[in-house]
């Protein structure tokens, strides 16, 4: 069973904010289901939450109980004070909400197999530290993985309306930080934003301590398990090679009608082609309602980029590589 407390608080009574409970909605809606439509995770979604009490008993609900992964989200104010604060809007000056020290107490405490925490707020990175330690180290027991859109003295960002973080985060849990298995950890979605966001952005966080990671969400792969599991037919070893030729080409045929088509083959556009079609060999370019590139092209359709594609394309015009 994997389930998840989703929360988004906008309406504070001073310095409103705009984009959390959107965030919160488009992460739930995401970590619902898998690719396929299969349920994923049993979700509680709030928004604007009221009260700090409000949300520790939800926290504490959350985090009863023995399930296999139990998480919990919050996008909202963050504030630096003591070991750091998720904002509440009952907040006063003497008490900010909940500490985040109280949530590492209660996931600690927990008994669930895997615990997860993703906060978007400022100074999030506090998230884990210890309140009778030194203040940049944490403890944290086993099967606990922590997220944070920030360091621990850094404010997170907004950007068109939405939370940059978060933005990331559902971008990587539609696909972008999918492996070949179609599995995205939360190790591979902290990569995918790591390497998104540069040394003058706002720098995410990552602690855990697990034997090993979970999917938090599976799409359909590339290249189906069954297929994948054939590989050992075709290569005995690694270094094995596997010998083809022309009749491996199911367009030669003679029952195949073959047409030259206008316009006609030119040397800018076929060096042009190559390229793409490097693309797609390694799942950044597809074409467009059709199954292979060769028909995209003979056929004047179109290609597009696909999810990891969208996301090297922005590394690329960004020059992170």
């Amino acid at each position: 069973m994997k389930k998840a407390l989703i929360v988004g608080v906008d309406n504070y009574s001073s310095c409103p904010l705009n984009g959390c409970v959107a965030d919160a909605l488009g992460l739930a809606s995401v970590l619902k289901t898998n690719g396929d439509g299969s349920p994923n995770f049993d979700i509680i979604q709030e928004s604007n939450i009221q009260s700090k009490s409000e949300l520790m008993s939800k926290i504490e609900t959350l985090f009863s109980g023995d399930a296999e992964v139990a998480l919990f989200y919050f996008s909202g104010h963050g504030s630096e004070k003591d070991s750091g604060y998720l904002v509440t809007p009952d907040f006063t000056d003497y008490d900010l909400g909940v500490p985040m020290t109280y949530l590492l107490g209660k996931v600690n405490e927990s008994k669930c197999k895997n615990k997860i925490i993703i906060l978007d707020c400022c100074y999030s990175g506090r998230m884990g530290e210890s309140a009778v330690i030194q203040s940049d180290q944490s403890i944290l027991g086993e099967g606990i993985t922590i997220m944070t859109a920030s360091t621990r003295d850094e404010a997170a960002v907004e950007f068109e309306g939405q939370g940059l973080f978060t933005s990331l985060l559902i971008q990587g849990l539609e696909g972008s930080a999918s492996d070949v298995l179609g599995r995205i950890t939360p190790a591979s979605i902290y990569s995918f934003i790591d390497q998104t966001l540069g040394a003058w952005e706002q720098r995410p966080v990552f602690k855990t301590n697990t034997k090993q990671f979970l999917s938090l969400r599976d799409i359909d792969p590339k290249v189906s398990k069954t297929t994948l599991r054939r590989l050992k037919e075709y290569f005995e070893t690694p270094s094995s090679e596997y010998q083809l030729d022309s009749s491996f080409e199911f367009t030669n045929d003679p029952n195949i009608k073959h047409n030259i088509n206008e316009p006609y083959a030119n040397e800018y556009n076929v060096a042009k082609f190559k390229e793409l079609q490097q693309f797609a060999s390694i799942g950044l370019v597809e074409p467009v309602d059709e199954e292979h590139m060769y028909f995209a092209a003979m056929r004047n359709k179109k290609c597009k980029l696909t999810a990891l594609g969208s996301h090297y394309w922005k590394l690329s015009k960004d020059e992170r590589f």
